[in-house]
């Protein structure tokens, strides 16, 4: 029985957030320069997202650039804006093939021109597709998020928008970057690292943390559905103890 076979498909978590950690250490281990590494990253991305579409996953985050990464090596950055042109460019007809549409989070204002624009091109191109919604957090940090999000929310207060006693988590989440997707169940980080790096700090809170060893351009389907497996034997608790959800499921 194969990986994908094992899994419960009535049991799948609906949003999968990836930080996609280790194409500089894949590349430098081959004796490489970073962007092949990156270069090679591409190919994981395109693995992974069809086998997500192929489970019915409905939505997946994929943190591609964070604002910390604006303080790379120049050549570095320069050649990752052009690779992110190029791969947008390639990849939408595999995206409407796939019927997957794209999204993105971040400070895209930071992004260059010429990305800027291919890549609101290709957000227009896949808007009416209906299966998977793929993620790509450019640009982003949560800290950004968090502190964009609360600087209108004070705007909004001053203006007398908003009633400051109506303030609470509901309201919260319609001022985030994400407001239009569901809080990830699972967070996979690969490479080794045990950290979250600034990446959906609020929205994580109940996620299930998956780390592998894994570099990111050799993650492909095996390792996510090795992933969801192990998302599958935890139990998800919300703060509850364990005997109340199990009453809650026999229950319901």
């Amino acid at each position: 029985m194969s990986l994908k076979d094992k899994i419960d498909m009535q049991r799948l978590p609906s949003h999968i957030a990836i930080i996609m950690d280790g194409n500089g250490r894949w590349a430098n281990e081959k004796g490489e320069d970073r962007l092949f590494g990156h270069l090679h990253g591409v190919e994981s991305v395109r693995n992974v997202v069809e086998g997500a579409a192929e489970l019915g996953i409905k939505y997946m985050t994929l943190y591609a650039f964070s604002t910390e990464n604006w303080d790379r090596p120049e050549y570095e950055v320069t050649g990752l804006m052009a690779l992110l042109v190029d791969t947008i460019h390639k990849e939408v007809p595999t995206l409407n093939k796939n019927n997957i549409r794209l999204h993105v989070i971040g400070d895209v204002s930071m992004l260059p021109d010429e990305a800027r624009a291919e890549l609101n091109q290709a957000l227009l191109e896949t808007s009416g597709n209906t299966g998977l919604n793929l993620i790509m957090a450019l640009s982003y940090s949560s800290r950004w998020e968090l502190e964009t999000a609360i600087r209108q929310i004070a705007s909004d207060v001053k203006s007398g928008a908003l009633d400051p006693g109506s303030i609470n988590q509901d309201l919260i989440r319609t001022y985030l970057a994400t407001k239009d997707f569901p809080d990830p169940e699972l967070m996979i980080r690969t490479s080794g690292e045990h950290r979250i790096s600034n990446f959906l700090l609020y929205q994580l809170a109940y996620s299930e943390l998956y780390f592998t060893n894994t570099l990111w351009p050799d993650f492909r389907k095996e390792n996510l559905y090795e992933a969801i497996l192990d998302y599958q034997g935890r139990e998800r608790r919300f703060g509850k103890t364990g005997q109340q959800i199990k009453n809650e499921e026999a229950a319901g």
